[in-house]
């Protein structure tokens, strides 16, 4: 399939759905609501979106739309945990998709209130009614039980924590893996999950798209080590090299830009071989797997 046509028509989905149910700037917290809005739509792949989007419909989903919530949501988080990334206290990055990050515009402390006031607002949004229409409570419990995991201290914010930690250390390269599934995989992982809880699947077909999740997950961050490396400002939107300049271990620091190039393939490649129970409708999760191996950002 073209998988950036597909992208790009998912992500207009995305935006629309993101325009629908985001807070709108005005009132009292007009300008809080536009530190939130100002980095949610300062642009991005809507990857996580549309993964959650892409699982239901390979599960035959009739129809996806009672899902966008849960789509925004997951953007929602996402996009909170790169605006604390890139706050002095951890990154001190001044760059983020191709825009001076959130703190630089709108200082430390709104940042970081930025960040909080998407985390909870997404929150909202996964327990919003038009979700409750659209799948059973005890599903929808699920779900939201299954993101929260999946970005809490044993998820997103501990892997940031063990990052933290790591920089200018010498580290095996176990908890590297450890790391990087926290920190990235796991959100990417419970993205893949939440729509296949929409979907319906049964327990082998989740099994499946978890492993599925996983290993692109895995390909995701070991690219964008690779990206860090070889890619530029100017196509990365952020600041390239930094994670030379901070010491971290990396893909590419234990193995060379090669070796890690293969090992990208074969997390692509074990992905592709989870989806191998699932019919075409699961097309566009194998083209987005490519993809993620593929990409220059």
């Amino acid at each position: 399939m073209e998988i950036k046509k597909y992208l790009t028509q998912q992500c207009a989905v995305v935006e629309q759905a993101l325009a629908r149910y985001m807070l709108t700037e005005e009132g009292p917290l007009a300008n809080h609501i536009k530190a939130m809005r100002y980095s949610l739509f300062a642009g991005g792949k809507r990857i996580r979106p549309i993964l959650a989007l892409a699982a239901a419909e390979a599960l035959h989903a009739a129809s996806t739309e009672h899902l966008f919530p849960v789509a925004c949501a997951l953007e929602c988080i996402h996009t909170y945990s790169l605006i604390h990334d890139d706050l002095p206290a951890m990154d001190d990055d001044e760059l983020r998709r191709g825009k001076p990050t959130c703190h630089v515009v709108f200082g430390e402390a709104e940042a970081i209130l930025a960040g909080d006031g998407l985390l909870s607002f997404a929150f909202e949004l996964l327990s919003h009614p038009d979700v409750q229409q659209g799948m059973a409570p005890d599903a929808q419990l699920r779900m939201v039980r299954t993101i929260a995991k999946a970005i809490g201290p044993v998820g997103m914010v501990g892997g940031q924590s063990l990052d933290l930690a790591a920089e200018g250390q010498a580290i095996s390269f176990e908890h590297l893996r450890l790391i990087h599934g926290y920190k990235t995989g796991a959100l990417i992982t419970a993205s893949v999950q939440a729509g296949a809880i929409f979907g319906k699947g049964d327990e082998t077909q989740f099994a499946a798209l978890s492993r599925y999740g996983a290993q692109i997950g895995l390909a995701f961050q070991i690219v964008d080590d690779l990206l860090d490396v070889e890619g530029t400002t100017a196509d990365l939107g952020k600041t390239a090299g930094a994670d030379a300049q901070r010491n971290k271990a990396t893909y590419p620091a234990f193995f060379g830009v090669a070796k890690t190039k293969v090992m990208a393939q074969d997390a692509v490649e074990a992905a592709l071989t989870a989806l191998e129970i699932f019919d075409a409708k699961a097309e566009p999760l194998r083209a987005l797997a490519r993809y993620i191996y593929e990409r220059n950002n």
